[in-house]
């Protein structure tokens, strides 16, 4: 630990995971010094880009996010990418540790014959969150959509699709996806589960709320809800579980109420292909219809339907990148780690499974990175919820905490707070800060109030980093 100086840490990402991260450094009995790398030139990650516009709920979490950040022991550098801007070698020269919280953006494969035609959820989530990184506008020509996955990310995908553009125009979305929304045809939405009701991984209040808008009906066949041993094992030990169940059933036998918009729930229908026209326009997508085996899983039945379609998204999960200077877990595409110590390499796609987690014991064997540390989706992959998180945080943050405490970590020869600064300013970067987010804050703020709305969200990077600064 060193002496008459604050224990410095950088944090790479500011979404959920990098500021719990920070808040736990904070709170501990240390001395600390907190810098905040991301990438993007706004704070909060997921938070920020992955969330449906239509759930400002959620977006509530900003709040308490907030309050970590105006902590003076905090800073944030936006606009800065570790791995390409600044390296981990240039870091150790100003810090003690480095924690990677960098999360997962990128989408999962489908093995599935025309998998290639499918589009990520990803890519879509990116377009309606507005992230600079994503296409600015939308092809939304299909009458009949498919949606594959049965977790939060599809729900919000096929909510997203099966509304009006008119509906959504009164969340934060600029210009750009109002423009596409209000073009979308989608009039039906089919979202696919391979297994049932007490298998689906949406939370209740998100299935509840798509029966909340009158443009939309939400259909589940009654067949589809079917139970086995172990799915009513699955519903008595989660209460969750249980409402998610309770839900549906109701959805089932739910009178029609003319809405012209249809969201179908099917269950028990697994992805096999999808087909494409001569052309490579997606015309067909095919299931095979599954049955349970007692335990709660399933097996084909060898029936198949095909459904027309004229685009098919992917939500079956995300994956993080690749960190540029580090060692990479090529099986589970996070960072190899035990309890947020990172490990100086990961296996192969065909090597140990499980090494970023404290289960594996060969992994308690294997050298630690000293000084380098996980926290979040990029060191477990994209599990878990806030509490999850939080956890996460802490734990990294402790032995992190330990490790300095015992001399383990880097040998900063620029501690000195300004010494950040200028090693960005030498290197012509132009970083934005916490100061500079109120700016852009209260300039998307500024916008959606001429429209009678909370808040437009600024979508051009440059256009964020120049209100970030004041320009």
């Amino acid at each position: 630990m060193p002496e008459n100086r604050p224990l410095r840490v950088a944090v790479i990402g500011s979404g959920p995971a990098g500021i719990y991260a920070s808040d736990a450094l904070t709170k501990s009995d240390v001395d600390v010094a907190v810098d905040i790398f991301e990438r993007m030139p706004a704070p909060f990650g997921l938070i920020r880009y992955g969330v449906a516009p239509d759930h400002p709920r959620i977006k509530g979490i900003i709040k308490s996010l907030h309050k970590v950040m105006d902590k003076p022991e905090i800073r944030l550098f936006g606009n800065v990418n570790v791995g390409t801007d600044v390296t981990l070698d240039e870091l150790k020269n100003y810090y003690d540790a480095v924690i990677y919280a960098t999360g997962a953006t990128d989408d999962r494969d489908l093995r599935i014959p025309g998998a290639e035609h499918t589009i990520g959820a990803g890519e879509f989530v990116g377009f309606y969150d507005a992230n600079p990184d994503f296409e600015p506008d939308w092809n939304l020509e299909a009458d009949s959509v498919a949606v594959i996955g049965v977790g939060n990310v599809g729900l919000d995908i096929a909510r997203v699709l099966a509304k009006t553009g008119d509906e959504l125009h009164v969340t934060e979305i600029p210009d750009n996806v109002y423009e596409s929304l209000k073009k979308n045809k989608a009039t039906e939405v089919h979202v696919f589960g391979r297994r049932g009701p007490a298998q689906a991984k949406f939370t209740p209040l998100e299935l509840k709320e798509l029966n909340h808008s009158d443009t939309i009906e939400v259909v589940v066949n009654p067949e589809d809800i079917d139970y086995d041993a172990g799915s009513e094992e699955a519903r008595r030990a989660s209460k969750i579980q249980d409402m998610v169940c309770t839900l549906l059933e109701q959805y089932a036998i739910t009178e029609p109420k003319g809405a012209p918009h249809k969201l179908y729930l099917h269950f028990f229908e697994s992805p096999v292909e999808v087909k494409t026209d001569d052309n490579g326009k997606v015309t067909t997508f095919v299931t095979e219809r599954t049955e349970l085996t007692g335990d709660g899983s399933v097996r084909g039945t060898g029936k198949l339907t095909e459904w027309p379609v004229g685009a098919v998204y992917r939500a079956v999960g995300y994956k993080s990148d690749r960190q540029n200077d580090l060692p990479w877990d090529e099986r589970e595409n996070v960072l190899p780690n035990v309890g947020g110590r990172v490990l100086t390499e990961g296996p192969t796609a065909d090597g140990i499974a499980g090494v970023h987690g404290s289960a594996d014991p060969e992994a308690e064997k294997r050298e630690r990175l000293p000084g380098v540390y996980t926290t979040g989706w990029v060191r477990r992959g994209p599990v878990g919820l806030i509490g999850n998180t939080k956890g996460d945080a802490n734990e990294a943050v402790a032995n992190l905490l330990t490790d300095a405490a015992n001399g383990i970590g880097f040998d900063p020869a620029n501690p000195e707070l300004d010494a950040v600064e200028k090693f960005l300013a030498d290197k012509g970067l132009t970083p934005t800060t916490w100061d500079g987010w109120h700016r852009l804050d209260e300039h998307e703020r500024a916008l959606g109030e001429a429209e009678g709305r909370e808040r437009k969200k600024v979508r051009e990077w440059d256009e964020m980093v120049k209100h970030s600064h004041g320009a």
